[in-house]
């Protein structure tokens, strides 16, 4: 997808149980795309775990979000999978 798609409300996906990320979006001004993660592997996975995030944005055509992530050790796949949804619910 190569769309510029624009969120229009409050989403989320995810819960805060071991293995699973809590993913919420909002819009957010300017086109921007910010990120606000917390993770309890942050030191060893943070930069990754950001960029499996920043990835799936991107690749749905995202601009103008905020994202806040709170990860508790989900794998990438599941990482990505929760992006999707929220996103896919706020628009």
């Amino acid at each position: 997808m190569n769309m510029n798609i624009n969120i229009t409300k409050a989403a989320k996906a995810g819960t805060l149980e071991s293995n699973d990320i809590l993913i919420m979006v909002r819009p957010n001004e300017g086109g921007k795309i910010e990120l606000e993660l917390e993770s309890i592997v942050m030191k060893q996975f943070g930069d990754v775990i950001e960029q499996v995030i920043l990835h799936k944005v991107r690749e749905m055509g995202v601009e103008g979000i905020w994202i806040k992530a709170q990860d508790k050790g989900a794998l990438d796949y599941t990482i990505a999978a929760r992006v999707e949804t929220a996103i896919s619910r706020a628009i």
